[in-house]
Formats: C-alpha cells, sequence, structure tokens
C-alpha cells in the first residue's frame, strides 16, 4: 500500500471510520501512514500501519477531505 498512495490521496481505515487524506510516510522508520481530518473544524492527525488503510471511494457523509 505504501508505494500505491500520493500524498493528498482519499484513505480510510479497513475496519471503518472517517475518509482521511494521506499526508506521507510517518514514524521513526516512515513505516506508517500520516492521515489527516476534521472533525467539525478541528483539524486531527494520526499515523496508522499501512496494512490497515485503504484508498477510499469517496468522501462519505460529513468527511471534509483536507488539500495537501
Amino acid at each position: 500500500m505504501q508505494n500505491e498512495l500520493m500524498p493528498g490521496d482519499l484513505v480510510q481505515l479497513k475496519s471503518g471510520g472517517p475518509v482521511m487524506t494521506y499526508g506521507g510516510a510517518g514514524g521513526a522508520f516512515a513505516t506508517e501512514a500520516r492521515c489527516l481530518w476534521f472533525v467539525g473544524t478541528e483539524l486531527k492527525s494520526a499515523t496508522f500501519p499501512f496494512g490497515a488503510l485503504e484508498k477510499a471511494r469517496r468522501a462519505k457523509g460529513n468527511a471534509m477531505p483536507l488539500a495537501v
């Protein structure tokens, strides 16, 4: 998955959750995906293992993907 993603791509956890914007590789050895999303007007970010993510088909609900 890591080689398939470009910053700005929309992703989602395979288990569900909000549509997020992929911001690039993160973590100590760049082995995790840095993701960003909004909850209302508050920007959230977290890193996830690449294997836990899939490309999002489209924004769902009130998701407001962040332009990177």
